[in-house]
C-alpha cells in the first residue's frame, strides 16, 4: 500500500514539474511542499512538513525532516536536514553536513563535515570544514549565534552559548568559549614546537 502512496506522491511532483532522475528512489511524504524549477537526484528522503522553495537542488542522499527551505538553496549530497531549520535564500549546505534547529542565513555556505545545532547564522557566512557548534553540555542546550560576513575557519568548535559578531574571523582549529567582538580575529592554539634532528629511540 505505501508503495502506490509514494507512486501517487511521485507522479504528482513529476507532473508538477519537479525534475527527477531516478524518482523511484526518492520519496516523499504527504504533506511534502514543493514550488518551481526544482531538481531532486535520486536516493533522497523528505519526511513530513517540509517546504520547500523555487530554483532548489537537492543532492543525493539526502534527508530532510520539519524545515524549511526556501529559493535557489542547495543541500547536499549526504546532508541532513533536521527539524526546526529554515535555510534561506541562496544558501549552500554541502556534503556531510547536519543542521538542527536552526537558521542559516541568505548566501551563508556550510559546504563540508559540519554540525550546526540551536544556532542563527546571519548573511554570508562562510563555515569551514569541520566546524562543530557545541550545543549540550549534558544538561542543557545553549545557543550560537553568528552574524553576517563571518568566516569560520575549519575544524573549530564553538561552544555555546557565544556569539561572534560581524565581520569576524575564527582561525582554524580553535575551541571558542567566549564571544567575539565585530572585526576581529579569534584563535585558540597550542603552540607548535619542533625538535631538530630527532632520532627515535631504536
Amino acid at each position: 500500500m505505501e508503495d502506490s502512496n509514494q507512486k501517487k506522491l511521485r507522479n504528482k511532483f513529476v507532473k508538477s514539474g519537479v525534475k527527477m532522475i531516478g524518482p523511484e528512489t526518492v520519496f516523499f511524504s504527504k504533506d511534502t511542499k514543493i514550488g518551481n524549477n526544482v531538481i531532486i537526484e535520486p536516493y533522497v528522503v523528505i519526511g513530513s512538513k517540509v517546504k520547500i522553495g523555487n530554483n532548489v537542488i537537492i543532492k543525493s542522499f539526502s534527508h530532510l525532516e520539519s524545515c524549511k527551505i526556501e529559493n535557489k538553496v542547495e543541500i547536499g549530497p549526504y546532508a541532513r536536514i533536521r527539524p526546526e531549520t529554515i535555510l534561506k535564500e541562496g544558501s549552500k549546505i554541502g556534503n556531510f553536513v547536519e543542521i538542527k534547529k536552526s537558521v542559516v542565513g541568505k548566501k551563508t555556505k556550510v559546504n563540508h563535515l559540519s554540525y550546526v545545532g540551536d544556532s542563527d547564522l546571519g548573511k554570508n557566512v562562510n563555515i569551514g570544514a569541520g566546524t562543530i557548534t557545541c550545543n549540550y553540555d549534558g544538561v542543557k542546550k545553549s545557543k550560537t549565534k553568528i552574524k553576517d560576513k563571518v568566516f569560520i575557519g575549519s575544524n573549530s568548535s564553538l561552544v555555546a552559548p557565544v556569539t561572534i559578531n560581524n565581520d569576524s574571523i575564527i582561525g582554524a582549529g580553535s575551541v571558542i568559549t567566549k564571544d567575539v567582538k565585530k572585526n576581529s580575529l579569534a584563535l585558540t592554539r597550542a603552540l607548535q614546537i619542533e625538535i631538530k634532528n630527532y632520532k627515535r629511540r631504536k
